[in-house]
């Protein structure tokens, strides 16, 4: 299972050593968590694994850091101390807490190529359930 990501998305994700297998087409991110496919394609040599990253892709397992703002790098871990101890309990909060979603450009910076305010808004709906 997977979701369509912009070449850009995926240039910007993968390591030196990997870009120049980069295929024309489109790609899609492997939203499987257990799978060790980041990004794939149409051409079975343009397929990139979690070792060809450059930063873990956060709801991969065993994803450190496990980044869920990736434009200023703000942490699940930074967002679950922000409404545990902090009182955080918004989008707004988090964002006045932690500095997320700040000079973003989450085109290329977000391993899914889009903005990561509903991942922040899951984040802290878990940290909330968590707190209880």
């Amino acid at each position: 299972m997977g979701q369509a990501v912009k070449s850009a998305t995926v240039e910007h994700f993968i390591n030196d050593d990997s870009k120049q297998r980069i295929a024309d087409g489109s790609y899609s991110i492997c939203l499987n968590e257990n799978c060790r496919v980041a990004y794939y394609c149409h051409d079975p040599a343009s397929i990139f694994k979690q070792n060809d990253v450059n930063t873990p892709i956060w709801f991969k397992k065993d994803a450190d850091p496990k980044y869920i703002c990736y434009c200023n790098k703000v942490t699940e871990q930074q967002i679950f101390n922000a409404v545990e101890n902090l009182g955080a309990k918004t989008l707004k909060d988090i964002m006045r807490l932690t500095g997320a979603m700040q000079n973003a450009d989450c085109q290329v910076n977000n391993p899914l190529g889009v903005c990561c305010g509903p991942v922040i808004q899951q984040t802290i709906d878990k940290a909330l359930k968590k707190s209880r």
